[in-house]
């Protein structure tokens, strides 16, 4: 009977799993491997994180620095959102950068949105704890939430893959990888 617990909470989706569908953005702007991953809740709000395979999270890479300054005028941080109609936020398209991630060993990496909306909060505990961006991707590591336009919430993910479908790409790469070594 001791066994019986254990065994059930093996199988219990996690909250991610559970309430959010995750699309995936490959070689975000070129840039092979810098994939990015978007959780779409029901209610359309969408989470963005980087993906498994992200250069960050793998390699064994140190964040020495996130920056959410886009340009010497735009600052993610400047987001300031009021009311029911969500006025303030700052619009974003597909490719309009989120924030800048810098590694100790001089790498920069550019988080892009990835989908068209307005920008509801960014994530300003990786700020201050870097590590959590790559202990918790998914969970308190995100980088920001955008809510989509609702005209647009469904046509959001034309361009997006699927959990299976950048599984397949990951599978190929790795391939790739191994065919050239």
């Amino acid at each position: 009977m001791a066994t019986e617990p254990a065994a059930a909470e093996s199988t219990v989706p996690s909250l991610v799993d559970r309430y959010f569908t995750r699309w995936y953005k490959a070689d975000v702007k070129g840039k092979p491997c810098e994939d990015h991953c978007i959780l779409q809740h029901s209610n359309r709000i969408c989470v963005i994180t980087l993906a498994e395979s992200h250069p960050v999270l793998q390699n064994g890479k140190t964040i020495k620095n996130i920056s959410y300054q886009i340009s010497t005028n735009c600052s993610r941080l400047q987001n300031k959102v009021s009311g029911k109609f969500k006025r303030g936020a700052q619009f974003l398209t597909e490719l309009a950068p989120l924030c800048k991630i810098y590694c100790s060993d001089g790498e920069e990496y550019t988080v892009s949105s990835c989908v068209r909306g307005r920008l509801m909060e960014v994530n300003e505990n990786i700020l201050h704890k870097p590590s959590i961006l790559q202990e918790k991707p998914s969970t308190e590591g995100y980088i920001a939430v955008v809510l989509p336009k609702f005209e647009e919430s469904k046509s959001i993910t034309e361009g997006l893959l699927t959990q299976k479908q950048y599984e397949e790409v990951v599978v190929k790469r790795m391939n790739a990888t191994t065919a050239t070594s």
